[in-house]
């Protein structure tokens, strides 16, 4: 019988037959794929014939098909709908792999015979996406450590390999801190809580199959827990639970964990002959050098930690005039600037939520799409991997241009945050196909499921990334679509945010839930006002996590992690009453693999361009200007990694941005 996940796909649009793959499908799938895949590599590097970009380079692109729609499969359903099986087969799984692609990039007759080809690429004659693939497929080889050789070599194997495993370990100890642990609320506990939080909370208690509402550690609902729970022990109970994900000692513990990784990957980057890992990480990237990140961080740093410290006065003030003494704690921070922000913008978010309806903002995304872009959104009736998912097909006159997936709700199955992914990537060869895009959220359900304004920027962020993918134009899969600097990634999601923010946007889909009227102006002009509220809050806690992140990897790896948080937090002066946004042990970004080390700053590098660039927009025709639309999907969008990221910007906008448009756009200095 036929592997339902190799088989030919017979599904609308080629789309993975969910309904049809058990887990017992993956590990025969995935052996029987990396076989063939080990067998196209060595016809490959065996080839008789001299190396040619087609008999080498497109060869490598080509190969591999079966093992891409294994891991699709998998890593989509291990992320988003996980189970004890699940995350054994992803240990399992983890090392199997390294030592695959390991064994691909420590080929030395396949790397003779790219490194040939670079050689001579000058005489090549390849078009410019030609030589780019090239010069990328080379970087690669030797990034990964194919010219090293004897002892070296199989270091870098073994290095390889354990990070795998640590990644993943990491991964799963912190999806059950956030699973296993949650507070049972009482009738008392409820008072203060507005419906929109008490819905959550009986939602959650259900997945819990608890006696009743319950607060978990999903950000979509302790954060309102923390904003408007007036229980302060019951918040500082939440939030010290939602602090220790990850350091809880036993088990699920990732401090130890943390520590091996940083020194593996000081080892791996000494090995390649950089003098740090951020050496090694930065050098593909736009800002290129430690310095220069730094530099970054520390503009925004003061003018953000000064407005933190005068709004710590202002908060400490309120707690005081409740008869609270002592320093305003983090458990304090949220709930008394959501007061704060009611008295000076006269904005509640309680009232505010009901004119954010999930499918309205989804309605409100896609609308937007259309009218920067002309694509067409219709849902499609097709089994999929969970049933809170859905799906669109999505056209442009009338030609199929890709398939967009979307997972919105928090549960127990599904790890933190919000991301997206392409279960197939655009390409043009070795066969055109369009692209399947998920987002994946961690929205709180409802009926109907209501989004805080900070949800609604997330869905319009994570958008931002499916547009990426969906407009991508590109022949190879290897520069397709999200295929950029990790630092540039940022820029079309966090760009799509502001269309969220178009008073007309909001007009038009910002109804309410009951009555179905538009929000009032008066409260639309208070919702645009307060758009930069709690930003010295904000803006701390995120730069915190990135200097840790920087410092970590920028110099010796330190035998104790947490410690070096402590010093790093120490010298910049850290506000008492703010946590950074990921702290070691849960920072997934850095330690669930090698995506955002030394970069999660990249977000911050990102914003100084999205904030530039849709500047572009409000100086021509306004935020649907049709040149700007067309200008930043010929050069941005469609691109993938064709070029390099700064020369994409700069043939969009004509010149490189500075720190002041961010500064500005989040009202730490005046505009």
């Amino acid at each position: 019988m036929t592997n339902p996940i190799l088989s030919s796909w017979t599904t609308p649009f080629e789309i993975a037959p969910f309904a049809e793959i058990s887990d017992d499908d993956f590990t025969p799938a995935l052996d029987q794929a990396m076989t063939a895949h080990n067998d196209q590599i060595a016809a490959i590097a065996e080839n008789s014939d001299a190396p040619t970009f087609g008999n080498t380079i497109e060869a490598l692109e080509a190969a591999g098909e079966q093992l891409d729609k294994v891991l699709s499969v998998f890593f989509t359903v291990a992320g988003a709908d996980s189970n004890p099986r699940r995350e054994e087969l992803q240990r399992e799984f983890s090392p199997k792999l390294s030592a695959h692609f390991s064994g691909i990039s420590s080929n030395k007759a396949l790397f003779k015979r790219v490194a040939d080809l670079w050689a001579r690429r000058d005489d090549l004659n390849l078009t410019e996406e030609q030589a780019r693939v090239l010069m990328l497929t080379h970087r690669g080889f030797v990034r990964a450590g194919a010219a090293l050789a004897g002892e070296d070599d199989t270091r870098m194997q073994e290095i390889k390999s354990r990070l795998a495993s640590l990644g993943t370990s990491f991964t799963q100890n912190l999806l059950a801190d956030e699973r296993d642990w949650f507070m049972d609320l009482t009738e008392e506990d409820l008072q203060g809580l507005p419906d929109f939080v008490l819905d959550a909370a009986r939602a959650a208690g259900l997945e819990k199959e608890a006696q009743g509402p319950v607060v978990t550690l999903s950000r979509s609902l302790i954060v309102p827990f923390l904003q408007f729970s007036p229980r302060r022990d019951l918040r500082e109970k939440a939030y010290r639970a939602w602090a220790a994900r990850g350091a809880n000692g036993g088990d699920t513990d990732n401090r130890d964990i943390a520590a091996e990784i940083l020194g593996l990957r000081e080892q791996r980057a000494k090995l390649l002959g950089y003098d740090s890992f951020a050496d090694y990480k930065l050098e593909t990237e736009m800002a290129r050098t430690p310095d220069r990140v730094r530099e970054l961080l520390m503009q925004v740093w003061e003018p953000a930690k000064s407005r933190a410290d005068a709004d710590a006065e202002i908060l400490t003030q309120m707690m005081q005039e409740d008869g609270i003494n002592g320093p305003l704690e983090a458990w304090d921070w949220r709930y008394y600037a959501e007061k704060r922000r009611k008295a000076e913008h006269d904005l509640d978010e309680a009232a505010l939520k009901p004119y954010l309806q999930l499918d309205r903002m989804i309605e409100a995304s896609f609308a937007c799409a259309n009218r920067l872009f002309g694509l067409e959104f219709a849902p499609l009736d097709v089994p999929l991997y969970h049933p809170d998912c859905r799906a669109w097909e999505v056209t442009r006159g009338g030609q199929h241009i890709a398939v967009f997936i979307g997972d919105y709700f928090a549960r127990g199955s599904k790890r933190s945050g919000a991301w997206c992914s392409a279960m197939r990537a655009q390409a043009k060869f070795p066969k055109d196909q369009a692209p399947v895009v998920i987002n994946v959220c961690n929205f709180a359900k409802g009926d109907p499921a209501l989004l805080s304004y900070d949800d609604a920027r997330t869905l319009f962020h994570e958008f931002g990334h499916a547009l990426h993918q969906m407009l991508s134009n590109v022949t190879y899969e290897s520069i397709s679509g999200t295929s950029v600097a990790r630092d540039f990634v940022e820029l079309p999601s966090q760009l799509y945010e502001h269309w969220l923010e178009v008073p007309e946007v909001l007009a038009e889909f910002a109804t309410h839930a009951e009555t179905g009227e538009p929000m009032p102006q008066e409260m639309l002009q208070k919702v645009l006002k307060a758009a930069n509220f709690d930003q010295g809050f904000q803006t701390v806690e995120y730069v915190a996590s990135a200097l840790v992140d920087l410092a970590f990897h920028d110099g010796d790896a330190p035998a104790d992690p947490m410690a070096k948080q402590a010093e790093v937090l120490a010298d910049l002066g850290m506000p008492h009453a703010i946590g950074m946004r990921h702290a070691t042990p849960h920072f997934a970004h850095v330690f669930a693999g090698d995506g955002y080390s030394s970069g999660y700053y990249s977000y911050m590098w990102s914003e100084v361009m999205d904030a530039d660039a849709f500047a572009a927009f409000e100086e021509a025709g306004g935020a649907f200007d049709t040149e700007r639309a067309k200008a930043l999907e010929d050069n941005i969008l469609s691109t993938g990694g064709s070029r390099e990221a700064e020369d994409l910007y700069l043939a969009f906008r004509g010149r490189l941005p500075g720190v002041d448009a961010l500064l500005k756009g989040r009202g730490l200095i005046a505009a």
